[in-house]
């Protein structure tokens, strides 16, 4: 029988979602090591006699996910595979009368804010002191690091506000020591998030403050690169831009979720912006910081986008040049301002519409990393896979941007930076020859 074989304390922690999940299940972890239990991420042992699931609810295919993960574990509690099963994070903050109705197995659900009360249930006690100290998920050499949770933005077709609350800064001198503490255990790659991070400090300093993090955290000895994520367009503190070109280990690098350029798509989105300022603040950027990879990511078929809506965003596209670009279809969100209007765009116009972004974004990405072949880059290692060692560049974060790959005939030590000379390039990978 399977179920002799379960350790019966032993925590098994499964994550879905974004990065900033992956930072609460980190946390999650390492206060659960602190208290002697013994956990890991993600296994395939099938040895845990502990499941618990950091669910995300953000749309509609990350919430059937998250459904489809949860039932799973409870038909294996079901089968005496597990003994309990607890269910975190977003989905569970937003739908949990709901999900304790629907899927009574799992022994108890937990919101994005309930950590302590999940770690009394697991007979754990709440480590105040563990400032940083978290089992990394990610390779050692980078991390994700939060600064902020929640957000006070308006957007009308965004749920987070109802899942993560209101905007909440981590003080300074907390996220100096995380970071600290992170280099100390071998980490030179520091990924800033939060729901917005130009939000920073607002809360606690009444006042902008991402441009003073940004200059104690590029003091802490060992951290090469720091890398920022979602950035909010209105509202955009400049004076980050000054520090960016200053200091040599923050990346030339910007993730700013734009969602459209449509001044009617805009107003209704309820962004606090217009095409104008979108282009304007686009131009300033690259005005003051030279060479910067710029991403960003896009909404289609939002309420009311008409053909012409979509057509101005396709060239506003092609004009732009991104070096990074995503786009999402539409999720109709109850509780949302825009789940008062008519989702009156179908799913395979949606579908159409971003395929034909992306088709876009396909030949400038082709076009930009052409440009590349014969120069060098500085590039950090983060695996191996077959006959290849891949890494990325400073204008490349993790999982969603462009890679590296050099042929394994050189060993490279993965989290090492080495230089690369630029060979060949496809839309959405470089090819490349170390250099000694």
């Amino acid at each position: 029988m399977k179920t002799k074989t379960l350790k019966k304390n032993k925590v098994n922690v499964v994550t879905l979602g974004c990065s900033k999940n992956i930072y609460d299940s980190e946390v999650l972890m390492g206060q659960l090591k602190a208290n002697n239990i013994e956990v890991e991420h993600e296994s395939n042992a099938g040895d845990a006699g502990i499941i618990i699931i950091n669910t995300c609810g953000f749309i509609e295919n990350a919430k059937q996910e998250s459904i489809d993960t949860i039932i799973r574990y409870a038909d294996a509690k079901k089968k005496g595979l597990i003994n309990k099963l607890y269910v975190t994070g977003c989905l569970s903050e937003r739908y949990k009368p709901e999900l304790e109705k629907e899927i009574p197995e799992v022994n108890a659900y937990f919101g994005t804010r309930d950590l302590p009360r999940l770690l009394k249930t697991l007979k754990a006690d709440y480590k105040h002191e563990l400032i940083g100290e978290r089992l990394l998920t990610t390779p050692n050499h980078f991390a994700y690091f939060k600064i902020a949770e929640g957000c006070d933005r308006p957007c009308s077709f965004c749920a987070i506000p109802l899942m993560r609350g209101k905007h909440l800064s981590v003080p300074m001198e907390q996220l100096v020591q995380q970071a600290k503490t992170l280099a100390k255990n071998g980490t030179k790659e520091l990924i800033l998030i939060a729901q917005d991070l130009t939000y920073y400090g607002l809360d606690l300093y009444k006042k902008r403050n991402l441009s003073e993090l940004l200059n104690q955290l590029s003091d802490v000895e060992g951290i090469d690169w720091i890398r920022l994520h979602y950035a909010f367009p209105a509202g955009f503190p400049l004076d980050i831009l000054e520090v960016m070109k200053g200091k040599t280990n923050i990346c030339n690098y910007l993730d700013m979720p734009l969602q459209h350029i449509s001044d009617a798509m805009l107003k209704s989105m309820r962004r606090g912006t217009t095409k104008q300022k979108t282009i304007d603040l686009v131009n300033t950027i690259r005005d003051k910081v030279p060479g910067i990879a710029l991403r960003t990511t896009l909404i289609s078929g939002y309420p009311g986008e008409s053909e012409k809506d979509h057509e101005e965003m396709l060239d506003w596209v092609r004009a732009t040049r991104f070096d990074r670009l995503g786009i999402f279809p539409y999720s109709h969100e109850e509780n949302t301002h825009a789940y008062s209007l008519k989702d009156d765009v179908s799913a395979e116009t949606k579908q159409e519409r971003a395929e034909a972004v992306m088709e876009v974004q396909q030949t400038i990405s082709q076009e930009l990393n052409q440009e590349k072949v014969g120069k060098e880059f500085k590039v950090l290692f983060d695996r191996k896979e077959g006959d290849y060692f891949i890494g990325r560049t400073e204008s490349d974060s993790p999982e969603v941007d462009n890679e590296v790959l050099v042929k394994a005939s050189n060993y490279i030590r993965i989290g090492d930076f080495s230089k690369v000379r630029i060979t060949s390039a496809e839309p959405y990978d470089l090819y490349g020859e170390l250099l000694h």
